[in-house]
């Protein structure tokens, strides 16, 4: 497990000299500055890997960009619409250029318009700790009430339904207004910053587009980009959708274990493989996330190990981000699981036998808190998320765990 850490950019509050001292062997990270459907180039990605390569006083760092996370996917491309095909054109040279800047693993999504979702950034837990959190109630209010998006009721079984009135009549206009922002003015990660307009609009586009469409239209970008990965040596990790089930009736098409292996087996090449996120398919009560990872694990190229925790039994729920050793998914039996791949892939001889993993989320304690980091992404939090999960690994290594 190559332990690697997300980093936005020099405008990051966790710096270079951050990383280092919190033990990470390489970094993620995007060039989220060019615009969805340009180029990256040569020069850019030269750039961040000075950035990456550089301390504070200018001495050189030991660390290095080994993830891409994440190079976007347009909308047109996910339509089938507009500027696709140059789109495909101009992912396909970004990843030609990534590969020979020494980049080998490209994290990418497929969700339509919003790239995750959350109701809440700093939702306060009994101990002080601030984490994320996704309401359903919360969540259908935006949708019926602020967006307004027609039909939209109708998706909510009545019992939410009904608590969505009652909430949205609760909240006065800054409320209002604040959830609105979380849930659609963009997030970490995200390509693009969205008004409630340009969500209207970017639904509107998708009247029509099925799960089974939006699959076809994912398998022929896959079809595109895959040869090439695979020419390259480059391995591309599809994330899974967060939350995985529906919302603002788009489709949802990487949210179980069944739709991954669909796509695995539409473009069946080892380029086009997986990033395992146990908080995204954790948020699910049907996903066991150990058991998705041992069945699609020779494809896994990445993984995200956070933790959720989820309070309700349908598909379609409220959740929010645990501690990493807590809520839906078992981490002692994933850590143990991919410690088990690891060994498999060694002793075949793969050069990609060490799987890179991150920290992923973490909840904002101690100075974190007020320091005003990438939602999701304090230092302290992940730092004591990174500690947990090295700790097991190296349990898992050592001949006693072994024995065990």
């Amino acid at each position: 497990m190559r332990q690697t850490w997300r980093w936005f950019g020099p405008r990051d509050r966790v710096s270079i000299d951050d990383m280092m001292q919190a033990g990470v062997e390489g970094v993620v990270s995007a060039l989220h500055h060019v615009p969805t459907g340009a180029v990256w180039t040569a020069e850019e990605i030269a750039q961040r890997q000075r950035e990456i390569g550089t301390r504070k006083d200018g001495r050189p760092s030991p660390l290095r960009w080994d993830v891409v996370e994440s190079l976007p996917v347009s909308e047109d491309i996910k339509k089938q619409k507009g500027d696709w095909k140059a789109h495909i054109e101009s992912w396909k040279r970004s990843m030609r250029n990534l590969s020979e800047a020494g980049i080998e693993v490209i994290c990418y999504n497929f969700m339509p318009v919003l790239d995750w979702t959350r109701t809440d950034l700093a939702w306060e837990r009994p101990n002080g700790a601030r984490c994320m959190r996704f309401d359903l109630i919360d969540f259908a209010a935006f949708d019926i009430h602020i967006l307004e998006r027609a039909g939209a009721a109708e998706q909510f079984p009545d019992d939410v339904t009904a608590a969505a009135a009652e909430r949205f009549a609760a909240m006065d206009d800054a409320r209002r207004e604040q959830l609105a922002g979380n849930v659609v003015f963009g997030l970490p990660g995200a390509a693009e910053t969205f008004t409630l307009e340009d969500v209207r609009a970017h639904l509107a586009e998708y009247d029509g587009v099925s799960e089974a469409r939006l699959q076809g239209h994912m398998i022929d970008f896959l079809a595109e980009v895959a040869p090439l990965a695979e020419e390259l040596g480059v391995r591309l990790c599809c994330h899974p959708d967060d939350p995985p089930f529906p919302l603002l009736g788009l489709p949802r098409i990487m949210s179980s274990e069944a739709q991954y292996q669909k796509i695995l087996d539409a473009v069946d090449l080892p380029a086009n493989g997986v990033t395992l996120c146990t908080g995204s398919l954790g948020a699910r009560p049907d996903n066991d996330t150990v058991a998705i990872f041992k069945a699609l694990a020779d494809r896994v190229h990445f993984l995200h190990l956070r933790n959720v925790a989820i309070e309700g039994d349908a598909m379609m729920n409220s959740f929010y981000e645990d501690e990493h050793l807590s809520g839906h998914t078992d981490m002692v039996a994933m850590v143990r699981a991919i410690v088990a791949e690891e060994a498999r892939r060694k002793a075949e001889g793969r050069a990609d036998w060490s799987i890179p993993f991150r920290p992923d989320h973490g909840q904002d304690i101690l100075d974190d808190i007020g320091r005003e980091a990438q939602p999701g992404y304090p230092a302290i939090g992940r730092l004591k998320g990174l500690a947990e999960l090295r700790g097991l690994y190296h349990a898992f290594q050592h001949p006693l765990g072994a024995e065990a």
